[in-house]
């Protein structure tokens, strides 16, 4: 297990935003799916591995909160563009397509045949500078 002195600066900001139409279990899964994303190219927002009192190793988490919005479906294209657009700004997808793939081959070929204004976003998940990402994401709605 690794152990290190880790200090998280949260110059950045991550942020999850789900389609309001989604249902639970698609809204869950699709979460769980952005958050693997940005755990993969933002190295910097997991911590390290860490023990308890007893010496139970707990393997590192995000070090980041990661606030779960929700916008309607139709938001989201405009979302993502206008975060395409700001320096800095990095923004994961979850679209209609991947739900519905059985393999990411699958999902990889079809989203190549379909035009960027025909894609359905089901969820985003936005990280980048914190001012950026709140005036992105500053006026959604927590997903209760």
């Amino acid at each position: 297990m690794r152990q290190a002195t880790f200090v998280a600066v949260l110059t950045n900001k991550m942020v999850v935003v789900i389609a309001t139409e989604a249902p639970v279990g698609v809204a869950l899964n699709t979460a769980a799916l952005l958050g693997v994303g940005l755990g993969h190219h933002h190295d910097d927002v997991v911590g390290p591995d860490t023990a308890d009192a007893s010496g139970n190793p707990h393997v590192g988490m995000c070090a980041h909160p990661i606030p779960v919005l929700r916008a309607p479906a139709e938001q989201l294209h405009d979302l993502r563009a206008q975060a395409a657009a700001r320096d800095g700004v990095t923004a994961h997808d979850m679209t209609q397509i991947a739900q519905h793939a059985r393999t990411y081959e699958q999902m990889s070929a079809i989203l190549n045949g379909t035009k960027a204004e025909d894609v359905e976003y089901l969820g985003l998940a936005l990280y980048g500078p914190r001012a950026a990402v709140d005036s992105l994401t500053g006026a959604l709605a927590l997903y209760r």
